[in-house]
């Protein structure tokens, strides 16, 4: 019998439901290959207002089950699902001998370069620490966060932050202003390590076809997020960011899929669009607009089009329990 079924028929099954945002990448720089084959980052996310939602039950085994908008079909439902591996590397890190069921709604694209597993895996660790009350505290989460996979600390964390290393060592960034965007979507999503793969190609293309001037470019532009970034989030203003975007990896996304490079320099001509950006790894590209009108009206020209546009703004919180029941 499962400790669900254990339960008497006039109480509730304990269940405690979780939210975390997806994120867009502002600034992304990648820096040369380390020994462990690794890319060191420089990177900004911010946390904006598409959401996975994970509700966490007792059982007596792990198990998961996906359902929404984002292609629930192409996420796995086995160890290679981040929130399963979530759930499971708390139960070892506590010492929990149980299990737990999630049931996983996602509203981020999958394989969209917005980090929505990633979003799992931090709801899936703040849901079953409540649940089974480990307690754990949150610098705890995030070691156990950083394990799981660069982008999760920061979807535990949501806002605005700086990553740093391979982009799990956070650090807030002070920031004004709410920002619109009008996320794009792309028919089919984008492998992280091909996308990285295409990047090593175009970086050693360069280096082979002028190796004095790609030294010259890498030496003026280092990894670390320059300070007119910063003071463009603190101005608080759209068009100050949008000129600020900045993304080195989608040189890489641009070589797999390069209808988003003529994606970006068409939608930047369309008015009160101030900047544009492919996110992470892609294929999603995210574009800044000067007003919450304005990127409503390009998100309905996109979508008559024959586009997949989304709206949302930023910055928004990260992973917090949204109901509890016991």
């Amino acid at each position: 019998m499962s400790i669900a079924e254990e339960q008497p028929d006039d109480e509730p099954v304990p269940r405690v439901h979780v939210r975390a945002p997806g994120k867009i990448n502002l600034f992304l720089g990648v820096g040369d290959l380390d020994e462990d084959g690794y890319h060191a980052l420089s990177t900004v996310f911010q946390a904006v207002s598409l959401y996975e939602d994970v509700v966490a039950t007792p059982a007596d085994d792990f198990t998961i089950a996906v359902s929404g908008a984002a292609a629930p079909d192409t996420v796995p439902l086995d160890d290679r699902n981040l929130a399963m591996r979530a759930a499971k590397a708390l139960a070892a890190a506590t010492g929990y001998e149980g299990g737990v069921h999630l049931d996983v709604r996602k509203s981020v694209p999958v394989a969209g370069g917005m980090g929505g597993g990633s979003a799992d895996a931090a709801a899936a660790l703040l849901a079953c620490n409540e649940l089974w009350r480990t307690g754990l505290d949150h610098a705890r989460l995030h070691e156990l966060a950083a394990r799981l996979g660069a982008d999760v600390p920061f979807a535990l964390m949501g806002g605005t932050a700086v990553g740093s290393g391979r982009g799990d060592v956070l650090t807030a960034a002070l920031s004004r202003g709410r920002y619109e965007w009008v996320l794009v979507l792309d028919d089919e999503g984008l492998s992280t390590p091909a996308v990285y793969r295409a990047f090593d190609l175009v970086t050693a293309e360069e280096r082979e076809s002028d190796p004095v001037g790609h030294a010259q470019r890498r030496r003026r532009d280092p990894v670390q997020v320059p300070p007119s970034f910063f003071e463009s989030l603190l101005s608080g203003d759209p068009s100050a960011l949008g000129r600020s975007l900045r993304n080195q990896l989608q040189a890489g996304s641009f070589r797999l899929r390069p209808q988003l490079e003529e994606l970006i320099q068409h939608v930047r001509r369309a008015e009160d669009v101030v900047g544009g950006v492919v996110s992470g790894s892609g294929p999603t590209v995210a574009f800044l607009c000067a007003s919450a009108a304005g990127a409503d009206a390009l998100a309905e020209r996109l979508r008559e089009q024959g586009r997949t546009a989304l709206r949302a703004h930023g910055p928004v919180r990260g992973a917090h329990v949204v109901s509890t029941e016991s």
